[in-house]
């Protein structure tokens, strides 16, 4: 079987210097520091900086001394709490993630209703909500619902979806008949270089494998476009997921990762699957 990899796929920009802040901060410091939440939606990465005294705690109410903010940003308000109650701050928000904050709130300062295409629970979506009050989240053509009569909007997307299905939600929202809507697009330019690569890929081998955390979003959605081309694709967070059953039968097999993934773990799965064809 033929093993063929993305020509896009891995670590972005905002990860790598997220790990690097983390590491730089843990060097400087000499001991342990806590990060609210995991700092990338990878536990393997998550795993070894905790080696390196990278505590995460989910409580803003339980960070004292030195906190990292992890690359998908945190509400203004914890980090004002954290900071009126003399907790250094170490951001690595990604940078686009620090616009999409900034254009949400320069839309609100505007009179605009802001939408935001994106899951409710994600930890990007939720700290962005922070910067306007009265966000709506939606990220299905039912949650539209949710959506004012009437009125000014404001739509931006979560930086890891697809343009497609930001450019179908947008068309959804401009068919209900508003009369005045902005729309900005704040998808990762990175992430959609890896969707790009992912499908072409898809479309030319046997089966596809996804490689990357399962609370990852970016890696779910590289995993949802490749079975949108039918192709059978499993999502793995490394080699320990994988099955024989997976690859039987098959002659070309496609490998990509999430841009929350490191490099090790797409060489490791690589060679192993190496090693399973010459069984």
């Amino acid at each position: 079987m033929e093993v063929r990899l993305a020509r896009k796929l891995g670590f972005c920009f905002g990860v790598e210097h997220a790990i690097q802040t983390a590491e730089q901060t843990l060097a400087q410091r000499g001991g342990p520091i806590m990060s609210l939440g995991e700092i990338i939606h990878n536990p393997q990465v998550v795993e070894k900086l905790s080696l390196k005294g990278l505590k995460v705690v989910r409580d803003p109410d339980a960070v004292t001394g030195t906190v990292l903010i992890r690359s998908h940003g945190e509400r203004p308000e914890v980090l004002s709490e954290l900071r009126r109650r003399g907790v250094e701050i170490v951001d690595a928000t990604c940078v686009l993630v620090k616009r999409a904050q900034q254009i949400v709130a320069k839309m609100a300062e505007d009179g605009y209703r802001v939408v935001i295409i994106g899951q409710a629970s994600h930890p990007e979506v939720r700290g962005v909500c922070g910067y306007a009050p009265d966000v709506i989240c939606a990220d299905t053509p039912e949650e539209l619902d949710r959506l004012p009569a009437g009125g000014k909007l404001g739509i931006i997307c979560q930086t890891t979806h697809s343009l497609e299905h930001f450019g179908r939600m947008v068309g959804l929202i401009v068919a209900r008949g508003y009369n005045e809507i902005k729309v900005v697009n704040t998808l990762c330019n990175e992430v959609r270089n890896r969707q790009v690569a992912a499908v072409e890929l898809a479309r030319e081998v046997d089966v596809m494998f996804v490689l990357g955390g399962k609370q990852s979003a970016n890696t779910c959605e590289l995993a949802r476009l490749c079975a949108e081309q039918g192709v059978p694709t499993h999502h793995l967070e490394n080699w320990d997921d994988f099955t024989d059953e997976m690859a039987a039968g098959k002659k070309t097999a496609g490998v990509t990762a999430g841009a929350s993934t490191p490099k090790w773990i797409v060489e490791e799965f690589v060679e192993n699957l190496r090693a399973f064809e010459s069984r």
